[in-house]
């Protein structure tokens, strides 16, 4: 990957608001590219502005159902690279407010690729960010997931994403042939991450004694856990790669993970065991017991063999370490944010 791809580029990101847009932000700050975000709500309580992101981006009001705006941002601006990562995300919304997911996830899709097909002359590449979920539920013996797996999603979320998902490479295929490019990866967690529905935070918080962990399930869900450090070094990689080689490319999906499962029992021992309060865990097994978890997939996890043959990439953090970093920054949040509990 070149060094100095990311120099004065401008950079558009959906979803900045959020904790991997934030840090992908920060990323892309440090490498001198110009970044510019779309944000429905200035709300203080993210990684963007706890961070002081907000002050060296230009972040622009709107919603993303609004093709008109998004045409004016990309042609304004002179947009190169654009990375959309705006979506509802929670399950939970999902089931109660099918529609509003929908209107969010499919819609505001199509609109930003419609606007990109519009302002191409200075797109060099874009990325847009389905799901692990799209792909539905498969045994446990057919994982990991593979990227010509069909998807087979059947809770509104997942749905959405798929949608999404299929709609980004129509416009990738050979009638627009523009540089797009799909991720599927697998959940992703780290500093900044405020979706408090979400289990890393949610059992992070709890551990450190700011709330109270409730259980969805009995834990005996497999999930692979992604580090979104690794995650934004490969965000990276595959924009400069579809710049440089965008028939090779162009119209890809790309999975990712760690190859490495755990089950949410697991991952729950590894985070209560490195926040000292190994007691409090022994208290939430107790509440799993016989506690079905309702629109949640049993196993679902990735491998990264594509994109490792694509773009020499592998996770460079463990789980494990993973959570130690994710754990000393909410400390440092919640410090700041006490109230919010």
């Amino acid at each position: 990957m070149s060094q100095n791809y990311w120099k004065g580029k401008n950079v558009f990101i959906t979803g900045i608001n959020g904790f991997i847009g934030g840090n992908l932000a920060k990323k892309l700050l440090n490498n001198g590219a110009n970044v510019f975000g779309l944000i429905r709500n200035h709300s203080s309580l993210s990684f963007l502005y706890f961070e002081d992101l907000n002050k060296e981006i230009v972040l622009i009001s709107g919603d993303l159902s609004d093709k008109e705006l998004l045409c004016g941002i990309l042609s304004e601006n002179n947009i190169n690279v654009v990375y959309h990562l705006a979506a509802q995300v929670e399950i939970g919304v999902g089931l109660k407010n099918p529609y509003l997911t929908f209107e969010s996830n499919i819609r505001g899709t199509y609109s930003l690729l419609e606007a990109i097909r519009l302002h191409s002359d200075t797109i060099e590449a874009a990325i847009f960010a389905s799901t692990d979920k799209a792909y539905g539920s498969y045994s446990f013996d057919q994982m990991p997931y593979k990227e010509n797996y069909k998807l087979l999603p059947k809770y509104p979320y997942d749905v959405s994403k798929a949608c999404a998902d299929m709609i980004a490479q129509v416009y990738a295929n050979d009638i627009y042939k523009l540089p797009i490019a799909v991720t599927r990866f697998s959940n992703i967690y780290g500093p900044g991450q405020l979706n408090f529905s979400a289990l890393v935070p949610d059992s992070v918080t709890s551990a450190l004694g700011y709330s109270k962990f409730i259980p969805r399930g009995d834990g005996s869900m497999i999930r692979d856990f992604l580090y979104v450090e690794d995650v934004v070094d490969l965000y990276l990689k595959i924009a400069n790669s579809l710049f440089e080689n965008p028939e090779k490319i162009s119209g890809e999906v790309f999975n990712a993970g760690t190859n490495n499962p755990t089950s949410v029992r697991d991952l729950l021992e590894i985070v209560y065991r490195l926040a000292g309060t190994q007691d409090d865990y022994k208290d939430i097994l107790s509440l799993m017991d016989e506690k079905i978890a309702v629109g949640e997939i049993q196993c679902q996890y990735m491998d990264y063999e594509k994109v490792n043959k694509y773009f020499n990439w592998s996770p460079s953090i463990s789980l494990e370490d993973g959570l130690i970093k994710s754990i000393e920054w909410y400390k440092g949040w919640n410090k700041n944010n006490i109230k919010f509990f």
